[in-house]
């Protein structure tokens, strides 16, 4: 579905570019690799200290969420396309409603498919747009 776009983009839209889909594809790994080392240092120390502080978690979604209006706002404002903004909002609600989980691998698991879903949506917007 595409969105009619009208004359008026604001300037800043004009000057970010597919940099920021990239970077967070970049910080999606990121997050995943924090995932999976946190997992791993867990079951390999019964107090994996600072690594799984909620603090970790709750920056790293503000994060994602701010790259994700900027990199996949612009895609909108670009090629017109919501696809790519939906499939990434949808992975951020996954990544929001997993903070919402006790520690262990519900919280993993919904973690690293919001993520991968999240990395997908930003993927989908480069493509789009080039």
């Amino acid at each position: 579905m595409r969105v009619m776009g009208s004359t008026f983009a604001p300037q800043f839209w004009e000057q970010v570019d597919s940099r920021f889909d990239r970077f967070a594809i970049g910080l999606s790994s990121l997050c995943l690799v924090h995932c999976l080392a946190s997992t791993i240092l867990l079951t390999l120390v019964s107090a994996a200290g600072s690594l799984l502080h909620p603090a970790i978690h709750e920056v790293g979604l503000a994060l994602a969420i701010l790259f994700g209006v900027i990199a996949l706002g612009r895609g909108i404002l670009r090629h017109g396309y919501m696809m790519p903004a939906a499939v990434g909002g949808f992975g951020l609600g996954m990544m929001a409603g997993a903070l919402s989980l006790p520690h262990g691998e519900q919280e993993i698991m919904w973690t690293i498919v919001g993520v991968a879903v999240l990395a997908l949506g930003h993927d989908l917007n480069r493509r789009a747009t080039y």
